[in-house]
């Protein structure tokens, strides 16, 4: 069991079936299965991407100033933050919102200490806001907090099983990884998380485990320990790829 983690979870996960927007069920699942992980006895700090809302990236490449999207990107994570808040809230959990951007009405502003003691008195902590900075994804914000709460390791829950040699949505042949080294990931450009992040976690060496967010238990699992779909870690195995079937 990991005594802290980083969850990260990206805005499409809340969408569930649809094309934007929360759903309230996929929500309500989710808040469920961290409640059951953190009764486990592992503190858990959260980053959720906005991408069910707004995607900075795609209206800069049809003409927006690219710092106005990303903070528009931002903002569309403090939704989210505060959604997954209530959710949590509902069943008994206790939780802070902490922003990378001042907004003293819904959430604290982002201090390291403050996040580590909320974290030691068994609150989840969401963080919003990404870095605060333009250019930088809500990926690298994860891999950035996950260092500074000094969390054992980043889970990225995804719609996949986990990080594939090719797009499993797209190419049935796709075969999955079962460890993959951070040097690897940026060589092959397998999607793991971003560049930055990977390179950051690969300096600081913090290990990523990237599994299905869809799949019930998931989180509880690999809150727990379970070796549920790809880890990533310096060595990788055997300082190689393992391939694992379906």
């Amino acid at each position: 069991m990991y005594k802290r983690v980083l969850l990260k979870l990206s805005g499409e996960v809340l969408a569930g079936d649809q094309p934007f927007g929360v759903e309230p069920p996929v929500l309500d699942r989710i808040a469920t299965e961290i409640s059951e992980a953190k009764s486990h006895g592992t503190e858990i700090g959260i980053v959720l991407g906005g991408g069910n809302i707004f995607r900075g990236v795609q209206v800069a490449a049809a003409g927006m100033d690219r710092v106005s999207g990303d903070y528009m990107g931002m903002l569309a994570t403090v939704i989210n933050s505060l959604a997954m808040q209530d959710a949590l809230e509902r069943k008994g959990v206790m939780t802070r919102v902490m922003s990378a951007i001042a907004m003293n009405e819904i959430a604290e502003p982002f201090i390291t200490r403050r996040a580590k003691r909320h974290l030691e008195k068994g609150r989840v902590v969401i963080f919003a806001c990404g870095t605060g900075n333009p250019y930088f994804t809500t990926d690298t914000a994860a891999a950035l907090r996950a260092k500074e709460i000094n969390a054992d390791v980043i889970l990225k829950g995804t719609k996949v099983d986990g990080v594939y040699d090719k797009d499993p949505m797209k190419d049935s042949s796709a075969k999955m990884f079962k460890n993959v080294a951070y040097i690897e990931a940026l060589k092959r450009g397998l999607r793991v998380m971003d560049a930055t992040a990977i390179s950051l976690c690969m300096e600081e060496d913090i290990p990523i485990r990237v599994f299905n967010i869809n799949k019930p238990g998931n989180i509880v699992k690999v809150v727990d320990g379970e070796p549920v779909g790809t880890l990533v870690t310096e060595e990788g195995l055997d300082s190689s790829l393992a391939e694992m079937g379906d």
